[in-house]
């Protein structure tokens, strides 16, 4: 099996490059436009994307993250989800690698059996980078006004946030809950 998982994209490229010299596409020149779509969109999105990383930046570095994070502890504590998750819950939306250095550095501290280690786990495989995904995609698009998406995208991540801490305890119950 580990044989066969080395040719597939190989093979893959492969298909695709027979399927459109069947086809009699230039598929050398099919190629070229596409790569040169890609980089103008890339670039078309690049001011929005460096603004996010910078502001998600001065949001760790200011101190800001966790003044916030230490602000709601005790009502998140009270609802049920663990406050050593919520620097992670606020911070995934904007953040993909960023919540995913943050993931790393809470496990040092919590442990990954642990109640608040398992609610990690779960919100990061069950919620998106919200915002870089809107700059992404409607940055590509040249989408200005985004309506509804951000309060419904928001109320996503609310609800990958306690359904996280809920999935957690159906699956593990805890001693004492």
């Amino acid at each position: 099996m580990d044989k066969l998982g080395v040719w597939i994209l190989p093979g893959a490229v492969v298909l695709i490059v027979a399927f459109g010299l069947v086809r009699r596409v230039p598929v050398f020149d099919a190629f070229l436009q596409g790569a040169k779509e890609g980089l103008s969109s890339s670039i078309s999105i690049l001011p929005t994307l460096v603004g996010l990383m910078m502001g998600v930046t001065m949001l760790g570095a200011s101190g800001a993250l966790d003044m916030v994070s230490s602000f709601l502890g005790p009502w998140a504590e009270k609802l049920g989800f663990p406050a050593q998750a919520l620097p992670l819950a606020l911070l995934r939306p904007f953040s993909g690698s960023g919540s995913t250095a943050l993931a790393a550095s809470l496990f040092e501290t919590v442990h990954p059996d642990s109640f608040a280690g398992r609610v990690i786990s779960v919100l990061m495989g069950s919620s998106e980078t919200t915002f870089y995904a809107i700059a992404v995609y409607y940055g590509a698009v040249g989408i200005k006004k985004t309506r509804w998406t951000i309060p419904a995208a928001l109320t996503g991540d609310v609800v990958s946030m306690a359904a996280s801490a809920v999935v957690v305890l159906l699956w593990f119950p805890q001693p004492g809950v």
